[in-house]
């Protein structure tokens, strides 16, 4: 009995030190999606991710606010992906948002959409 207990525990121990491996893992994937976000998106978007950002008011199409569930929630992945790759244009949205390839790669692209579905509060589609 003494022997099955030290497995458990062993193996709870093993079990737990997995799960802080795999949220430490976790939490530097969204910092890094933040610091993309903040960095090339926050112009536009906001700092609220709301869609006022301090070029908004100068913009003749407002930038779509990354907060809205609804509609957020139902725009799929894929577009969200070549919105930000391809820009507006890629999806037959406005000129103003620039394409971001050659800028970010792909993985940083699908960190952001990613990330957007956290701002969103929305699943993956």
């Amino acid at each position: 009995m003494r022997t099955v207990l030290k497995s458990v525990f062993h193996a709870t121990v093993a079990v737990g030190i997995a799960l802080c491996a795999f949220d430490a893992a976790q939490a530097e994937e969204p910092a890094h999606a933040v610091k993309l976000y903040n960095t090339y998106c926050v112009q536009c978007h906001g700092i609220n991710r709301d869609g006022n950002g301090i070029n908004s008011a100068a913009m003749a199409v407002k930038p779509r606010d990354h907060t809205d569930t609804k509609a957020m929630g139902d725009t799929p992945d894929e577009t969200l992906f070549k919105a930000i790759k391809g820009g507006g244009l890629a999806v037959g949205k406005s000129i103003l948002m620039p394409k971001w390839e050659g800028v970010l790669n792909d993985d940083e692209v699908k960190e952001l959409v990613t990330y957007l579905r956290v701002v969103s509060k929305t699943t993956p589609k």
